[in-house]
């Protein structure tokens, strides 16, 4: 076809505007002048499909074959009624029209499809596994061995974190960790396909959905399948996946579906139908799990040009729905609700540019991110109001790797070419489910200890408001300046002079003015309340966790509260507590000997032997290192702060072994926070857990009841 006839057709079709637009496709129907008619071998008059390939499309479909005229060809041999290629140009091919209506204009998305079309659509299917592969383009170099059902759906599964996630990880990786999707979620879903039945491959659409299927004006056949640039060649049992997931079927219809589309297939290839029951249901996993990516980003994508709140709200709808379908087989911890979607939504599109027309020209501007500051804490000189705006906006740009997730928190690292440092931006995890409480704020800890000069490494508070109505605030970021270095921490225990130097910061603490924070913290019995806290925790598990709780023998918060009762610890003088110092919230420095402290959003104020025996609970410290940090702590502080603290140790610890006896088992139960490192070492240990938790509470626990 030469240049200048491909450039009037692309132009004449354009004209008659787009019908359709599919996977990086917009199709028009254009009737045939007469001299096109003629080079074409048609009637003048005759519509055809003009179908225009869209540059710089985010790539969202999985592709076997780029040309899809070869497989129209081979589906002809079986099919007649199958769309023709007619000819092809630069970036269009032309087809033929298949007169008639598409499917959904019969029946709506979710509504029933009729009888007669489940089993035209079943025969359809049927009719082209007879296609021959000889017939088709060759496959790709990777592709799985003929009957491996196993390997074509980890091919699959592969294929899409290559060929979807992976090329969109830089416009959508930050997007989809602020969602709470890991960026290893196909990985995992890859690793869990189980060993299926061996069934013979066939010829694939692989896109059955109510648009693709025309109900034809002259009915020789009740149905005709077009659109197929995504086929392919595999386990039909994927065809039959996709058909289900995509064509929305009532929850009532699948089951006959699943029996008509047997029945056919059956007729052709009985081995095709093998292992159905026990399979289908890893297929569905996949194509549930996957479509979640082409979902977020095309209603994502769409919010670029649009700027109004309705178009927020319906494309945070629109996410929340992709991720619920989503959460079971990717494994997703919880689904946020739309508000907190259109949040999320509403940062990244403010980080882009909007585009705007001026004197008929599109152009691009900044997009502005209006926020309220807490008055309760001033400006400051080094980071100043009119600096939060630029943060809000890069944050919407911040890569997966660079969004550190805890249990109640997401911290995104930022640093704007504007800002001569990085800097943290921390927001409440929209699905946080954190049991224990924090009684302090933050913020405040932060600024008091900041106020003290006590010698403690603890980020610095720079900034605290809400926008778009969501609370943040801005830290100064403890990791090392380059960027491309993860953080360090002391995972696998404290060398020595870590322990020094954590020692150290916990004495100073004392020089800390808690009496700002807790005007009663000196008031004594704080053991009494630490007690009194745990058996409070105890009685607002969920019922699913007390329940098993009561199978292991751990006791109700009545009777726990009663055991606790007979323990006794020293009074000691208050000091302020960090009170979560578990290695994942101490970040090693490069070329230093000191940790910095983060994560202060647990602190409290009470007896400093309970933050020093609550880290040794938490981290995995060696022996010779116990003594050292205890002789150092011992040295360092006042009697009034040490007196007794041989004896009272034991019972702290112990407290902490019932405490994480019951908070891990609720992981356990409820999957919250498992994600999390800290969180993931301690209940791969629970058996040690509730064997201790028992010795201390003098009761005799069934570790057994857990499995």
């Amino acid at each position: 076809m030469d240049q200048e006839w491909s450039d009037e057709i692309l132009r004449l079709a354009c004209e008659s505007g787009a019908v359709s637009r599919g996977h990086h496709n917009s199709n028009y129907v254009w009737k045939l002048p007469q001299r096109d008619a003629r080079r074409l071998g048609l009637e003048p008059g005759t519509r055809v499909i003009v179908r225009v390939r869209e540059t710089g499309a985010t790539p969202v479909v999985l592709r076997t074959w780029f040309d899809e005229g070869p497989v129209l060809d081979a589906v002809r041999g079986v099919r007649t009624d199958t769309p023709v290629c007619l000819a092809e140009g630069d970036g269009f091919r032309i087809h033929s029209y298949v007169e008639g209506e598409p499917l959904s204009v019969h029946s709506e998305n979710g509504k029933p499809v009729d009888n007669l079309y489940v089993e035209a659509l079943a025969q359809q299917v049927a009719g082209t596994f007879t296609v021959r592969r000889e017939a088709l383009p060759l496959l790709p170099w990777f592709w799985s061995l003929d009957g491996d059902s196993q390997g074509f759906l980890r091919l699959l599964v592969n294929r899409a974190d290559w060929s979807i996630r992976q090329p969109n990880r830089a416009e959508f990786g930050g997007l989809f960790a602020a969602l709470g999707v890991p960026e290893d979620a196909l990985i995992r879903l890859g690793r869990r396909v189980p060993d299926m039945r061996p069934r013979p491959y066939g010829l694939l659409h692989a896109d059955l959905h109510r648009d693709n299927l025309i109900v034809p004006e002259a009915a020789a056949t009740p149905l005709v399948c077009i659109d197929w640039e995504l086929a392919t060649y595999g386990d039909p049992l994927h065809d039959l996946a996709t058909q289900i997931v995509r064509m929305q079927y009532p929850d009532h219809q699948e089951n006959e579906v699943i029996g008509v589309w047997a029945e056919a297939v059956q007729r052709i290839c009985p081995a095709a139908i093998e292992g159905l029951n026990e399979d289908l249901r890893h297929y569905l996993a996949f194509e549930r799990g996957q479509s979640v990516y082409p979902d977020v980003m095309r209603a994502a994508g769409a919010l670029r040009s649009a700027a109004e709140e309705e178009a927020l709200h319906k494309a945070a709808e629109s996410v929340c729905r992709a991720l619920e379908t989503a959460e079971e087989p990717l494994g997703l911890r919880s689904v946020p609700r739309v508000a907190a979607v259109e949040g999320i939504l509403f940062r990244w599109r403010a980080a882009r540019p909007a585009e705007v027309e001026r004197k008929g020209r599109l152009t691009t501007r900044p997009r502005t991110i209006g926020w309220e500051p807490d008055q309760r804490f001033p400006e400051r000189s080094e980071f100043p109001h009119s600096a939060v705006p630029v943060a809000l906006a890069a944050e919407g740009l911040v890569p997966a790797r660079l969004m550190l997730e805890g249990t109640g928190h997401r911290n995104s690292v930022l640093w704007p070419a504007e800002f001569p440092f990085p800097v943290v931006l921390r927001r409440s995890l929209p699905t946080a489910h954190r049991r224990e409480r924090g009684f302090l704020g933050e913020e405040a800890v932060l600024r008091a200890i900041e106020e003290s000069r006590a010698k403690v490494a603890a980020p610095k508070l720079l900034a605290v408001g809400s926008s778009h109505g969501e609370s943040f605030a801005i830290f100064t970021y403890a990791g090392d300046p380059d960027l491309d270095r993860s953080l360090s921490h002391p995972v696998h225990g404290l060398l020595p002079h870590e322990g020094d130097a954590l020692v150290d910061q916990l004495c100073a603490l004392t020089q800390v003015d808690h009496r700002k924070l807790d005007p009663m913290a000196d008031a004594g019995g704080f053991f009494r309340w630490l007690c009194a806290d745990l058996v409070r925790l105890v009685a607002g598990l969920p019922k699913e966790t007390q329940q098993l709780a009561r199978l292991l023998g751990l006791p109700g918060a009545g009777r726990l509260g009663e055991i606790l009762s007979r323990f006794r610890v020293s009074e000691r003088k208050s000091a302020l507590l960090h009170g979560d110092l578990h290695p994942w919230n101490l970040v090693r420095q490069r070329g230093h000997p000191w940790l910095t402290i983060v994560d202060w959003e647990l602190a409290l104020v009470g007896d400093p032997l309970y933050d020093l025996v609550r880290h040794m609970h938490l981290t995995l410290t060696r022996p010779e290192i116990y003594p050292r940090m205890f002789r150092r702590w011992v040295l360092q502080l006042d009697g009034e702060y040490t007196h007794d603290w041989r004896k009272d140790r034991h019972v702290y610890r112990g407290l902490e072994f019932v405490r994480s006896a019951y908070l891990d088992l609720d992981r356990l139960v409820t999957g919250v926070g498992l994600r999390v490192p800290y969180v993931r070492r301690a209940v791969d240990s629970y058996g040690r857990t509730l064997e201790a938790a028992g010795r201390f509470l003098g009761l005799r626990l069934r570790p057994a009841a857990i499995a």
